[in-house]
């Protein structure tokens, strides 16, 4: 795998190097060394971000929850929003 696909894998699966590393629990310098090309990546590694980037690519990501604030109304058809009173009492 190169460095540049490596990178993409992880824009991809909208992970950093950090997320990588601590998925893996391994150390950060070498997910950055990957990154960058100065240490290789092991097939079984390539193959699986492989598969999570061709998983992400397949399934997108659902537009449904768009600008989805948590002021909607619940599924037992109340609004849960906090009233301009309730802000004000919480803030204090």
């Amino acid at each position: 795998m190169t460095p540049a696909r490596f990178t993409e894998c992880l824009l991809r699966i909208r992970w950093t190097p950090i997320n990588l590393a601590s998925a893996l629990q391994c150390d950060l310098s070498w997910v950055e060394a990957m990154e960058v090309g100065n240490a290789e990546v092991p097939v079984g590694l390539a193959a699986w971000l492989e598969t999570l980037a061709q998983c992400h690519e397949a399934a997108g990501i659902p537009t449904t929850y768009r600008e989805r604030g948590h002021s909607e109304e619940r599924p037992d058809g109340k609004d849960h929003s906090l009233s301009g009173t309730a802000l004000r009492h919480r803030r204090r």
